[in-house]
């Protein structure tokens, strides 16, 4: 008969044996890191890592433990790696990031640009950031309005880049990508529709509601009340209520905002068509500059990986080795590398905190390209 107690108190003994030798080893990796600091050398050498890992696993004495023994390694090479990363921080040796600090976002004479007409929910994240009088002027779509910041036309450009219902707008996360600017604050907005009609409308007029196709759905039990009504979708909520306002014809409504009906004079038909109390669109504020103030609490970043086994999971570790709290990940294909994806990654901290620079001098040795989009 086995005994189960006997075979524990071998393991705990196997393991005992284990705990002395992981923490003499990290003290070698130590005299290692002093050494590369002194003489200059990288941490991360990819290429000495893979040999080591293969002859490991040659010297196992089956499959399974093969596969074992390289999975052990790798997480304590990458220890010794985050050790020596953050000694070479403690030691004053820390990645240039060319972001600077600032005491606040100048918002003043601040010209910005936003998608969509007066009355979008663009515009009245647009307003809730920078304020009533702000100078800002609005483009037919996404992309131009990051020209306009490139072209010194604009100094902030105001984009969707989240929705609480429908989820990301990822064309926006390919033009952080696409063009060299850096966000610099964030908007919430609530996106509370209600139903507007010309001021003689009544519910009962009602034949034709028309907004964009993501306000239709979050109204789809209130619509579905109303099987006559026909819906239209459009490109922009303030878009609809325009149109009924020009329209001037009582059977038509539209889906936006309580701002959208204020701004074009149209009657709220209904205060509460949509489900979703909850529903709310986060919007970033991007400039040219590279600038984060003392209380920016976010960093967004984004970075390439080898298209290899086990990559995303190794590169996520700095994170956790960290203690940094990751709030959100997406990911977009490379589309010049079919299958190969490109990760976007939000995290808690900012670019003065020890526990950050340890982390990006992590991820900018052992990804294939890394960018911080910004700190807000």
């Amino acid at each position: 008969m086995i005994d189960l107690l006997e075979l524990r108190d071998q393991i705990d003994d196997i393991d005992s044996q284990i705990l002395q030798l992981f923490e003499r080893r990290m003290d070698i990796s130590k005299e290692v890191a002093a050494f590369k600091i002194e003489t200059g050398k990288p941490v991360f050498d990819k290429k000495r890592e893979q040999e080591k890992l293969k002859v490991l696993r040659e010297k196992s004495s089956s499959e399974f433990n093969a596969h074992g023994i390289q999975e052990l390694f790798q997480q304590i090479m990458a220890m010794s790696r985050k050790l020596q990363y953050q000694m070479l921080t403690e030691n004053g040796y820390e990645e240039k990031t060319r972001f600077r600090l600032v005491d606040h976002i100048d918002t003043e004479n601040a010209r910005v640009v936003y998608q969509g007409i007066e009355g979008a929910y663009s515009h009245e994240a647009t307003i809730a950031f920078f304020g009533k009088n702000v100078k800002a002027f609005h483009v037919v779509n996404w992309k131009d309005a990051m020209e306009m910041v490139s072209s010194g036309q604009a100094d902030y450009a105001v984009l969707p880049i989240e929705n609480s219902t429908a989820g990301s707008v990822y064309e926006n996360y390919d033009l952080l990508e696409e063009y060299d600017h850096y966000i610099v604050g964030e908007q919430l907005v609530k996106c509370q529709h209600v139903l507007v009609g010309l001021p003689e409308a009544e519910l009962s007029d009602i034949e034709m509601v028309q907004s964009h196709p993501q306000a239709l759905m979050q109204c789809k039990p209130f619509l579905s009340e109303h099987e006559s009504w026909k819906t239209v979708e459009c490109g922009n909520t303030a878009v609809a209520a325009k149109m009924v306002a020009d329209g001037k014809d009582k059977t038509k409504a539209a889906l936006s905002s309580r701002y959208a009906a204020e701004a074009y004079g149209l009657k709220i038909l209904e205060e509460h068509p949509y489900y979703n109390d909850y529903n709310s669109t986060r919007f970033i504020v991007v400039s040219e500059d590279k600038i984060f103030t003392s209380k920016a609490r976010k960093i967004s970043v984004c970075f390439e990986i080898p298209h290899e086994s086990g990559s995303l999971y190794n590169i996520l570790s700095h994170f956790i080795y960290n203690n940094l709290n990751m709030t959100k990940i997406e990911s977009r294909p490379i589309y010049e590398r079919s299958w190969e994806y490109r990760f976007f990654v939000d995290f808690e901290g900012s670019l003065n905190d020890s526990a950050v620079k340890n982390a990006l001098r992590g991820l900018a040795a052992e990804t294939s390209s890394l960018r911080v989009f910004g700190n807000y």
